[in-house]
């Protein structure tokens, strides 16, 4: 909001001789009434940030859900445990070094090196909403990685890797292309990649493909679960035991992605210049929700009959991994893309993800969440979308201060955009390979990274952690109850006999 000025000389010629007094009166008043204004300004974006925050963390419980119903119920309260450890070592990690790692400017283009357990907070471009708000994608891109190595994992490599992808990893890449003085970031406009900068919005790069790749160097080191391939080869499915919380998880995912797209611009007050009274930062965040919307409708309707053409099944968790990989390519340019591109996004993320997971198939590649697919692949093709959708007039409003910068390839803005996002999704790549695949071996050379055939056999519920989440029974007599209700089989078809 610009500041209004009042000069106490300039007001005393307008009212006359001798009003000197009154005129600095005045412009007082009208000094204070600015500074009132200035101040709501300020609380109305620092409560639209922590309200996105609260719906960012709220996903914490949809990954929650979404696991444990992915799961085999043997392993329920080991994936919940994992999901609330992810926040709560990503909280502590985060607030020592993971936020002054990605936002610790004045720094160089690869770290930031300030606000360390936030020192020197608030000032004058970060305040604490700021910390909340990043410690809530920091432990997103922890719970992608936890999807992907499930059932089969040692507890303490939970703690030991999200420890090191939350303090450290990851704040590393959001520096890169988020941060004022990131080597890639597009809002460094001292010093633009390919002139363009990285537009990464919400992160398909920096948050989903982060978890995504790191999920898949975990769980090719680890290997499949143990009957996930028999001896020929050949895929046999582990269906985890409820869609009941898969459809919850997915349905609060959902929800808090409305903080993790429209959120991402920070604030809700800001203006346009040309745009008139009806049209500002608010505008942009509405149209935000609504491509994030449209992708995901899109990816789900396309992965319900695909998935139908393939096998020949209407299957309610591939419609649900379908909605989320939509949501995961829409998020790097759900703020600079037209709606209808948005539909193009979310039916070619569904595609990307079929195709993810039929290949990872065929390579004996075991993630019980499809995570490294979905975040991974889905997030590459978002990256991808962004260079070639791009419009013109929203990258000028939602990252100014450079005008005449590229955009979308298919837009007409040339190919300077997309060169960006190819090296972004190479860096990314090499990145966290270097960092989380060398983690994984390590943990697998010291044997702290897989559990015991016999435990994971027996489940780590009842090994690890003390007993089942459920309380149920086996089918061998000596567990039924007496009163347990019996499966029925039905009759055989009977021959109706017609009289006259």
């Amino acid at each position: 909001m610009a500041s209004l000025d009042c000069s106490a000389e300039q007001l005393a010629q307008l009212l006359g001789p001798n009003t000197t007094a009154a005129a600095a009166f005045i412009c007082n008043k009208f000094s204070d009434v600015n500074n009132k204004f200035t101040d709501t300004n300020y609380a109305v974006d620092n409560t639209y940030l922590l309200f996105s925050a609260y719906l960012v963390f709220a996903m914490q419980l949809g990954f929650a859900m979404l696991c444990a119903g992915s799961v085999r119920a043997k392993n329920t309260m080991n994936i919940m445990l994992t999901n609330v450890l992810d926040a709560a070592t990503g909280g502590l990690f985060y607030y020592l070094f993971g936020f002054a790692f990605a936002f610790g400017s004045p720094s160089n283009g690869f770290i930031g090196k300030h606000f360390f357990a936030l020192k020197s907070i608030p000032t004058q471009l970060f305040d604490y909403s700021n910390f909340i708000y990043q410690w809530a994608f920091a432990i997103a891109a922890a719970g992608i990685t936890s999807g992907s190595i499930a059932e089969r994992t040692q507890f303490v490599a939970y703690l030991i890797y999200s420890s090191f992808l939350t303090g450290f990893v990851y704040p590393v890449v959001s520096h890169w292309f988020w941060a004022a003085d990131g080597w890639a970031s597009a809002a460094n406009t001292g010093n633009l990649l390919f002139r363009s900068g990285v537009i990464d919005f919400a992160g398909s790069g920096v948050v989903h493909m982060v978890g995504g790749i790191a999920g898949l160097w975990g769980a090719l080191i680890e290997g499949p679960r143990i009957g996930r391939f028999d001896h020929s080869g050949r895929s046999l499915t582990l269906r985890g035991h409820s869609s009941t919380l898969v459809v919850l998880g997915t349905f609060l995912l959902w929800f808090g992605w409305y903080g993790f797209n429209p959120g991402s611009f920070l604030k809700i007050s800001g203006t346009y210049a040309g745009g008139g009274n009806y049209y500002g930062t608010w505008s942009a965040v509405g149209r935000t929700a609504v491509t994030t919307t449209l992708a995901g409708c899109t990816a789900a309707l396309t992965t319900l009959f695909g998935k139908r053409f393939l096998s020949g099944h209407w299957n309610v968790t591939d419609v649900c991994n379908g909605l989320l990989g939509g949501f995961a390519a829409i998020t790097g340019g759900c703020s600079v893309v037209e709606p209808w591109a948005a539909i193009i996004c979310g039916f070619v993320a569904a595609v990307v993800l079929i195709s993810c997971n039929r290949l990872a198939e065929k390579l004996k590649f075991d993630d019980p969440l499809e995570a490294a697919q979905l975040h991974g692949g889905c997030g590459a093709w978002g990256i991808i979308f962004t260079g070639l959708f791009a419009k013109e007039e929203y990258v000028n409003q939602v990252y100014p201060g450079k005008p005449g910068r590229p955009y979308g390839l298919f837009m007409g803005g040339g190919g300077r955009l997309l060169a960006a996002h190819v090296i972004q999704i190479l860096v990314i790549t090499g990145w966290v390979s270097a960092t989380m695949g060398t983690l994984f071996y390590i943990l697998h050379k010291l044997k702290l990274l897989r559990i015991s055939p016999e435990d994971e056999m027996a489940g780590m519920d009842l090994t690890r952690h003390g007993g089942f989440a459920y309380i149920y029974h086996d089918d061998d007599e000596s567990n039924k109850h007496p009163y347990e209700l019996r499966k029925i089989e039905p009759a055989a078809p009977s021959t109706i006999i017609t009289t006259n």
